[in-house]
Formats: structure tokens, sequence, C-alpha cells
């Protein structure tokens, strides 16, 4: 840039108050270590050369004299880092956790009651299911995009993207349970006088529980899966491990976030089993089995 059409950055090193004292020291030592032309022909040999970046920071590292194993040796990458690495897969389960169990459940709510307010007017329910639908054609990274003006990033646009995710599940198989119930039952409760709010208790959702809970489970895999995509937004989870051994190519770093995520998407498949074992009326069941 001999023109100086780019500006000048100046790199000011940033260090936790929790960084090892090993680590601390190491940046210390690798100070003064790299000029302009160092850098670009590190970057150059990622861009020309095809190397990764791990690979060309060790050379680098080899070139100056700069011993990593002997650094570890030293204690630098002892019993510190794994419990780090565990510190962070518990903050990051957390946190998918959170913004999963929040969309989810307000989804859910938002879904039932208006399926129980809609599935006896049939346009007014197509009309509902064909915005949902819509919503679910949009591409899971362009929604999230689309929050960021709205909502600008972190947990908020995270959860309404995800909110809005989990609601075409959730209205499609409630209004479809709700719709199709045996008309005859329906003629029985207003026959014995059932008032419309015992008759939505004591009939439709019992009958339309297996349906709904479907729904319910459907939005939370969903939900779990599109989760990973928030920490492009910065709304962190286990998507975060991944973002960064994608930027870095570092493998180990994606399994950290791609394993724990399908193991809580298999978790979430087991959870629901059991509630609807729990919640789902025995004669349905007995109804359901094969013969």
């Amino acid at each position: 840039d001999d023109k100086a059409f780019f500006p000048t950055y100046l790199a000011i090193p940033l260090i936790r108050h929790d960084l090892s004292p090993l680590a601390q020291a190491a940046i210390e030592d690798l100070a003064g270590t790299l000029d302009d032309s160092s850098m670009a022909a590190l970057n150059a040999s990622v861009v020309f050369e095809g190397e990764d970046f791990a690979s060309a920071a060790r050379n680098h590292l080899d070139s100056i004299g700069f011993d990593v194993a002997e650094e570890r040796s030293s204690g630098f990458d002892n019993g510190e880092g794994f419990s780090k690495e565990f510190d962070s897969l518990i903050r990051n389960t957390k946190r998918h956790l959170w913004l999963t169990a929040i969309a989810l459940f307000t989804a859910t709510s938002v879904g039932i009651v208006l399926a129980l307010a809609v599935f006896q007017v049939s346009w007014v329910s197509r009309a509902v299911l064909y915005v949902a639908s819509l919503l679910q054609t949009i591409p899971s990274i362009a929604l999230l995009a689309l929050m960021i003006p709205i909502f600008g990033i972190g947990m908020l646009p995270a959860v309404v993207a995800l909110f809005l995710y989990s609601l075409l599940p959730i209205i499609r198989n409630s209004v479809t349970a709700l719709v199709t119930v045996d008309p005859v039952l329906r003629r029985v409760a207003t026959a014995i006088g059932l008032t419309r709010y015992d008759e939505i208790r004591y009939v439709y959702l019992p009958l339309a529980m297996p349906a709904i809970l479907a729904g319910v489970r459907t939005a939370a895999v969903i939900s779990i899966g599109t989760a990973t995509l928030a920490a492009f937004i910065g709304a962190g989870g286990l998507g975060d491990p991944i973002v960064t051994g994608l930027a870095l190519n570092d493998t180990s770093l994606i399994l950290q976030g791609a394993i724990p995520a399908a193991v809580l998407a298999i978790a979430t498949e087991l959870v629901f089993e059991g509630i609807e074992r729990a919640l789902i009326p025995r004669h349905l069941k007995v109804l359901e089995e094969p013969t």
C-alpha cells in the first residue's frame, strides 16, 4: 500500500485477567515477531498456496525459533486446557438450550392458542398456515440476517427467528388434529350440553394431543439445529465453536459444537417420547397400536 490508500492500523494486544501466566509469557515472547512483510507472506501461503492456518502459524513459529512443544511441556498446555474446553462446552450448551427453550415455549403457546382460535373457520386457518409456511421457506441463515436490522445482534434476534421457524409444525399439526376430530364426538358433546370451553378441554385437546405433541417435537428438533447458526449473529451457543472451527479450519473445534448439538437433538426426541407416553390418554394409545 505505497499510496496509503488503506488506513493504518496499530494493533494493541488485549489479554484477559484469567489467562494463564504461562500463556501471557508466551504471548510476550512473540511480541514484535511479525512485521508487514511476514504477515503478507503468511497470508499468501494460505490464500495462494493452499496452506491451512495452523500450518502457516506453525511454520512461522518454527522460523523464529519458538518451540511450541517446549512451551506445552513447561505447563502451557496442561490440564487447564481441558478444563477450559469443558467449561466452554457447558456454557455453550446452556446458552443453546436457553435459546431453544425460550423460542419453543413461546411458539408452542402462540401456536396452540392460534390454532384453537382459527381451526373452525377454514379460510382463516388456511391463511394462517400459508403465512407460517412462507416463513418456513426462508433459509434459516437469511432469516437470522433479516432480524439484525430490526433487533440488532445477540440473543433477541436469534430467539425471534427460532420462534418464527417453530410456528409452522406446531400450528399445522394442531389445526389438522382439531379439524379432524370425529364429528360424531362433537355432536355428542353438544348434545350433552358441554360449553365451548368444556368441548375444547375434554374433547378437542385430548383427541388432538398426539398430533400437537408431534408438532412440538418437530419444532424442538428444528430449533436445536437452527440455533447452531445463531452464532453468526452473536447469540452464542454450540454454533460458536463450529463457526470458529470453520474459520480456522480446525476439525476438533467444529466437532466440539457439532457432536453436542447432535446429542441434544437425540435427547430431545427421547424426552418428548417420554412426555407423549405420560400425557396421551391410554385409550388413544390402544387405538394407535397396530393390530
